[in-house]
């Protein structure tokens, strides 16, 4: 089944409070996944920024909102309790609690008033309808714009002379640690010109060890011989490592055969040369940077 959004999951989170003791967070996640019949492959599912597991994300975010309406109570970090209007909320909600129900309250309505403007907040029936939380709305909205990015910036490449390539590569491979400086990288890529770019470059600063590259612009699949091609030129440079970088794909023939031959070969087409671009600062700059903050329980708990 899906994995349950945060709204779907407060309910069964009430519920396995009803025994009236403390319970562990973790603990309450491990319950309610068995609850819903996760698989593992559902529970390791991550967040787009890869920081935490979403399904857990979820029952965070479920109990901060039941904690908020005053259901839940934690009297200390990583636990909570259930209190008496939740178990009230329980007895008079038996099919769903979700943000409709928990507005009943003047305190949650308080909360919520303070944590934006509310022509910045989304409206209940907005979160009711997706489901997503706060967090995952951020989250997916830098996706979408990332997306958006990568794919600008392989029209650019395809746009501009083929020689811009020749220089995103070079830095890029710098970018990554690869190369040496950018002017021997620069070097090093210029030597031949086989309908696009390849030549040796460095793994290390000191060269003890290098690689063979080679990158073409093309609008169509790179296929097997192509990249055949490429493993005899490395064994011709008595090369053992190489990377073939194209601004379109591969065919499965031609992922296929890099698997199976002893030559270390790494592919990497349009999509994966752009996601590269973004993470190392290549042809893109920084308009805005936002902080994501949770509560610091500790600092309280001091007190």
């Amino acid at each position: 089944m899906p994995i349950p959004d945060f709204q779907t999951l407060m309910r069964p989170l009430l519920e396995e409070h009803v025994d009236g003791n403390k319970h562990l967070n973790r603990d309450l996640v491990e319950r309610l996944a068995g609850r819903f019949g996760l698989t593992e492959v559902e529970r390791r599912e991550m967040l787009p920024s890869g920081r935490a597991k979403l399904f857990d994300n979820r029952v965070g975010w479920a109990k901060s909102h039941l904690t908020q309406a005053g259901l839940l109570d934690s009297p200390k970090r990583g636990l909570s309790i259930i209190t008496n209007r939740g178990r009230q909320v329980l007895s008079n909600h038996a099919e769903r609690v979700d943000l409709g129900v928990l507005n009943n309250f003047e305190d949650y309505r308080e909360f919520r008033a303070r944590k934006k403007p509310v022509d910045e907040e989304p409206s209940d029936s907005e979160v009711i309808k997706d489901g997503q939380t706060p967090e995952e709305r951020l989250e997916n909205a830098y996706l979408l714009a990332r997306q958006q990015i990568e794919a600008d910036l392989l029209r650019q490449i395809m746009d501009n002379p083929p020689d811009l390539l020749e220089r995103v590569v070079v830095d890029l491979i710098v970018g990554m640690g690869y190369g040496g400086s950018r002017k021997d990288a620069g070097e090093a890529l210029g030597r031949s010109g086989d309908e696009g770019i390849d030549g040796v470059i460095k793994e290390d600063p000191l060269g003890l060890d290098i690689i063979y590259l080679q990158a073409k612009r093309w609008e169509g699949p790179v296929g097997r011989p192509e990249i055949q091609k490429f493993a005899g030129a490395l064994q011709g440079q008595r090369a053992k490592k190489g990377i073939f970088i194209t601004t379109s794909s591969f065919t499965s023939d031609a992922m296929d055969y890099v698997v199976k031959i002893e030559t270390k070969i790494i592919l990497i087409d349009g999509p994966r040369l752009t996601k590269l671009m973004f993470d190392h600062g290549i042809g893109v700059a920084t308009t805005s940077n936002y902080e994501v903050k949770t509560i610091d329980s500790d600092y309280f708990a001091q007190i």
